[in-house]
């Protein structure tokens, strides 16, 4: 996504390769293309890039230590004097990412929407295998089987960053947590809690030597959802796809089905809004104990 050559600098007792800075103002550039392509999951995939888009997101980034590859911001807004873009511009020069001065066009073509934010950060992903979570008694971690909304997901990382969950894991045909639809709606958590990614099988496979307790929500679960202790051991809560629920075989992995209770003439609740419900009733069992 650079091109030409870039001198290197002493820092921190290592070389480091400062970054460059690139004036574009064509959406056509090569550069801008290829940036572009990360709208697409096969680009994602092949690359190990995201897209984020936003200053405050793209700091939330930089301050968690995920890696910025190159840095695109807003050239009137650089021109208008904002600090800390300016900053921003600095910082990602000092750490070795490319900057590009980009044109209102640029930037639209880039984001896809009129009037894009100032920023939009090109950062390498992260992925934590499943093997390496491991829950203490009392914590939380979220399950989700074939989630397809970017928004639904997005929210759930976003909520489980506020509860303190450790992880989120997506099972199945899941929907890419680093689509730029998804990473809008995370708000900065996607660098905040871990993503993990498992086919079914593995999942069981894990599920296997899981010590902790696994409870699911489920049409013909008939626990309410506050019962179960959740401050006695770890504590998995799986969430089922947006129209079928948890599959027969993911329900039957759970050790505990609940039901949340409703009044109204609504027969389910949103997936971002139940999983909210559960994630703040597992917190307040583990915090009462």
């Amino acid at each position: 996504m650079t091109d030409g050559p870039s001198s290197t600098r002493r820092s921190g007792g290592g070389l480091a390769a400062p970054g460059r800075i690139k004036e574009i103002a064509s959406a056509a550039n090569p550069i801008v293309k290829d940036i572009r392509a990360l709208a697409q999951k096969r680009h994602r995939d092949e690359t190990s890039l995201f897209l984020v888009e936003g200053l405050k997101l793209v700091l939330d980034g930089f301050d968690a230590g995920w890696e910025l590859k190159t840095l695109v911001v807003s050239k009137a807004a650089l021109q208008g004097g904002s600090e800390i873009l300016t900053r921003a511009v600095s910082r990602a020069v000092g750490i070795g990412a490319d900057v590009i001065e980009a044109s209102a066009k640029v930037l639209e073509a880039i984001a896809r929407r009129d009037n894009p934010q100032s920023a939009i950060g090109v950062f390498r992903r992260q992925l934590t295998p499943l093997g390496r979570l491991a829950l203490q008694p009392g914590e939380v971690a979220v399950a989700l089987d074939r989630v397809r909304d970017p928004g639904n997901l997005g929210t759930i990382l976003r909520t489980a960053d506020a509860t303190g969950a450790k992880a989120v894991i997506l099972v199945g045909d899941c929907v890419d947590p680093f689509s730029l639809e998804t990473v809008r709606a995370t708000m900065g958590s996607i660098f905040a809690v871990p993503v993990l990614r498992a086919k079914e099988a593995e999942f069981l496979a894990w599920r296997s030597c899981f010590t902790g307790q696994i409870v699911g929500t489920h049409m013909a679960g008939t626990v309410d959802f506050r019962e179960p202790n959740y401050g006695k051991a770890a504590t998995l809560l799986f969430m089922g796809n947006e129209q079928a629920g948890l599959s027969d075989e993911m329900a039957a992995a759970c050790d505990t089905l609940v039901r949340i209770p409703q009044a109204g003439r609504a027969d389910s609740l949103n997936l971002a809004v139940a999983t909210g419900v559960m994630l703040f009733e597992a917190r307040r069992g583990a915090l009462t104990l």
